[in-house]
């Protein structure tokens, strides 16, 4: 099975790619992007791998779906592609940072800036049908991605986990919190973030003083 994916995350992951499930998986997802309009591009499936590699990450950030809009999903949970309008939940995340650390909005919702620093922006489903949210969930990709959080936190120390809502909070059974940084919140999108869960949780400004108090350099939000 030869999948696309940084050498670093390939030692850890190996394993996987040679189970029943994940071929399973390959295959699916094969034939749906040969049948049907899928995103992320192909070319972008592991994106989150190949900017943050296992030996960079430093934080994890776990979304749950990609965006199903023609031309949004890059690869990495929450980010869309340059030129692109940025989306509510992430405004609300740059709105969080602006308050939170000053530092003002930016231009763009491309978060490959915060991938390439060691931000691992993993969704549980790497794949989704065009217009239909959820169309890849239950395939496979939420084992795979369950194993990646477990590698990281079995095999790695002082990593910060942000998990935002509900379902993100689920994953922190599959996180040594004695070793690592758990944050939790309310999600970022307005339903959530306009009831009082989101806004002012300082994620932001805890993760940087949690690495930097463990020897490593913050990140440049």
């Amino acid at each position: 099975m030869n999948v696309r994916i940084d050498e670093s995350w390939k030692k850890e992951l190996n394993p996987e790619f040679e189970k029943d499930y994940f071929k399973n998986l390959i295959e699916f997802v094969k034939n749906e992007y040969s049948a049907n309009t899928c995103f992320p591009p192909g070319k972008d499936i592991f994106a989150a791998f190949d900017h943050s590699s296992f030996d960079e990450t430093k934080v994890v950030i776990i979304g749950q779906d990609p965006y199903h809009g023609v031309g949004q999903a890059n690869g990495l949970c929450f980010s869309v592609k340059e030129d692109v309008s940025i989306p509510p939940s992430l405004v609300n995340i740059f709105k969080e940072i602006e308050q939170d650390l000053g530092k003002p909005y930016p231009k763009t919702g491309n978060l490959e800036r915060w991938a390439d620093q060691g931000v691992l922006l993993l969704n549980a489903t790497l794949t989704v049908r065009a217009h239909q949210a959820g169309s890849h969930q239950n395939k496979g990709w939420e084992i795979f991605t369950d194993k990646v959080i477990e590698a990281v936190s079995r095999d790695k120390e002082h990593v910060v986990f942000m998990l935002w809502g509900g379902y993100a909070k689920k994953k922190s059974k599959l996180i040594d919190s004695s070793k690592h940084l758990i944050l939790t919140s309310g999600h970022p999108s307005p339903l959530s973030a306009n009831r009082g869960y989101w806004f002012g949780n300082k994620h932001f400004s805890k993760a940087n003083e949690y690495l930097k108090n463990h020897g490593k350099k913050p990140i440049d939000w």
